[in-house]
This record gives structure tokens, C-alpha cells and sequence, in this order.
């Protein structure tokens, strides 16, 4: 078991900038993948960026690109979403989650992602 835990969401208006912060256990470091997901009310979760603990690219579904962007601090065990230019489509849950498997697999297989946060709400108006 290992443990997984967001922060930062909050409210803003459309056009503003959020950063999220997880802290994961260090033994998911391991050259293997840690995510963001993101479900809005009554729809599915969705990926939203991956980043491999060791060597690769980020990865980020179409809706984002170019606005968000992952990074992590190894030395503190933190993976961040810095997010900008926010839209009311951004609205949702964001949760932070860990596989012990290579992005470039958990990718195409979000069921691989075992140990995930609570969440934190990020709500963005107009």
C-alpha cells in the first residue's frame, strides 16, 4: 500500500491559474507513472496528464494542452498541475494516482492506476 494525497484546488475565475500539489509515498518512485485525473458531475473520469518518475515525456489529453502543465520534485516527492488559462469545462475533481507500471502502459490502461488521493475540487466561473 502507498499513499497518495492532492492540494491546492480552489476557485477561480475563467482565465485564472490554479497549481496542484501531490504528495506520493516515496517507494512510488520507481521509475514508473503518476497521473492526474479529473471527473466533472456526470461525466466520466478522465486522464488528464501523466509523468513517468523517470525517464520519458509528459503526456496530456488534447483539452489541456498547452495550458497545463506537469512536473514533479523528486527530492520532495511532489508531482505538480500547473494550470492556466482556465475554462468552466476545467470545473471538476482532480485526483492525483500512482501505478507501479511504465506511462507508456498506464496510459492506455487507467485500471492500472492503483493508489489514488481523495481529490480536490477545482471550480472555475465566469
Amino acid at each position: 500500500q502507498a499513499n497518495v494525497a492532492e492540494s491546492g484546488g480552489g476557485s477561480v475565475q475563467v482565465g485564472g491559474s490554479l497549481r496542484l500539489s501531490c504528495a506520493a509515498d516515496r517507494s512510488l518512485y520507481l521509475d514508473n507513472c503518476i497521473a492526474w485525473f479529473r471527473q466533472a458531475p456526470g461525466k466520466e473520469r478522465e486522464m488528464v496528464a501523466t509523468i513517468p518518475t523517470g525517464a520519458g515525456s509528459a503526456y496530456y489529453t488534447d483539452s489541456v494542452k498547452g495550458r497545463f502543465v506537469i512536473s514533479q520534485d523528486l527530492a520532495k516527492n511532489m508531482v505538480y498541475l500547473q494550470m492556466t488559462s482556465l475554462k468552466p469545462e476545467d470545473t471538476a475533481m482532480y485526483y492525483c494516482a500512482a501505478t507501479w507500471e511504465a506511462c507508456a502502459l498506464a496510459r492506455g490502461a487507467p485500471h492500472l492506476f492503483r493508489f489514488w488521493g481523495q481529490g480536490t475540487q477545482v471550480t472555475v466561473s465566469s
